[in-house]
């Protein structure tokens, strides 16, 4: 479009694909549609406003009294959205625009407009296309989105009230309606490190210890309901336990049932949170670390021990060879034949060496080798 003046007339030029909206002192008067127009006016009361039918939107300050004037009617399509409507706009079967409640004019001969009225009451915005229509400026300025991430649990609240738990996914919400609030809560297993913990034995020894537990929520509502920070009182409670199963032992009963005062920690600790909506599934102990006085003596004392078994073990050796022994000379001294055998064995043997010296001495002594050989 384009105007010009001069002192008597003003000249209105409307372009093909526009319309003019013709005013007097500020008081709307007609739609201009393309061709020129000529307005006397030496007091400059007249104007004209441009308007494209591409746009289609039909935007200008005095919209209210262009509606009210009923000379849109044919040329252009009115809808007016309530508090609690909303209008998702399609032009030529694209997303164009998220409405929010108000009165909306648009040109209806060169584009396909199509209007979706949503009813906002309903808080929660589903739709098939909801994730292009959140990322729009309109949709952004119109509804609040949440993603859930994988794994996770989303609580839903409308002004502080909980109602419903979410999966994972993109969820949409419009706003100006209630405070609609989602809490992610982390559904996998997780570890929690208890380090560096000081405790004292039965027989007052102190010892620190370095553990860890596996927990895994349950009831995400319950849980966020009851506590504000689930490891903060997992690791409290913890701590607890430990003291609990290790000040009734000795420290040599400790060190030898580490893993059924594990599994005592564990039991005592999901008695107490079992309340809270999440499970404990391991205890671990990792490390136990003694005063250096403490490993000196536990080393000397296992020195010992080792020492007496190995002795105890030799002498066992040695009498099962002296048994032996016992009974091999009892079944020579019974049988002389057997005896004889063993003798010729012997010599054989000693034969076997390579050479054989026989110092003669007495002549009995002769007679018997000679008999022998």
């Amino acid at each position: 479009m384009k105007t010009t003046r001069n002192l008597l007339w003003m000249k209105a030029k409307i372009h093909l694909n526009e319309y003019g909206l013709h005013f007097i002192d500020g008081d709307f008067k007609e739609v201009l549609k393309s061709g020129n127009y000529y307005f006397f006016d030496p007091a400059m009361k007249h104007s004209v406003e441009e308007s494209s039918q591409l746009s289609p939107w039909l935007n200008s300050v005095k919209l209210e009294d262009i509606i009210l004037s009923g000379k849109l009617k044919g040329l252009a399509e009115i809808i007016d959205l309530n508090d609690n409507q909303r209008g998702i706009v399609w032009i030529d079967g694209r997303f164009n625009r998220v409405l929010e409640s108000g009165r909306y004019a648009y040109w209806n001969s060169q584009k396909n407009v199509v209007i979706e009225i949503v009813d906002a009451q309903s808080i929660q915005f589903k739709h098939k296309a909801l994730s292009q229509i959140v990322q729009s400026p309109s949709g952004k300025a119109a509804i609040n989105q949440a993603i859930i991430p994988p794994y996770h649990l989303g609580l839903l609240y409308y002004d502080g009230k909980f109602v419903e738990s979410l999966s994972a996914g993109l969820y949409a919400f419009w706003k100006n309606t209630v405070d609609a609030k989602v809490v992610f809560v982390d559904m996998r297993e997780r570890l929690i490190d208890i380090a560096g913990q000081e405790l004292m034995t039965a027989d007052k020894v102190t010892l620190r210890m370095n553990a860890n537990i596996v927990f895994q929520v349950i009831d995400a509502e319950k849980m966020t309901r009851t506590v504000e920070d689930i490891q903060q009182v997992l690791y409290r409670e913890a701590q607890l336990a430990l003291r609990n199963v290790v000040s009734c032992r000795e420290l040599e009963q400790f060190l030898s049932d580490k893993n059924e005062i594990a599994l005592e920690a564990e039991t005592i600790l999901n008695s107490r949170v079992e309340s809270l909506g999440v499970k404990v599934l391991t205890f671990g102990i990792r490390d136990i670390i003694l005063p250096g006085e403490m490993k000196e003596l536990l080393n000397k004392v296992t020195e010992a021990k080792k020492a007496a078994e190995a002795n105890l073990i030799v002498r066992k050796e040695e009498t099962a060879a002296m048994r032996n022994q016992a009974n091999t000379a009892k079944l020579l001294e019974n049988n002389p034949t057997l005896m004889r055998l063993r003798e010729l064995e012997i010599l054989e043997k000693i034969a076997a060496t390579g050479k054989l010296q026989i110092i003669v001495d007495e002549k009995k002594l002769t007679d018997r080798i000679v008999n022998i050989l």
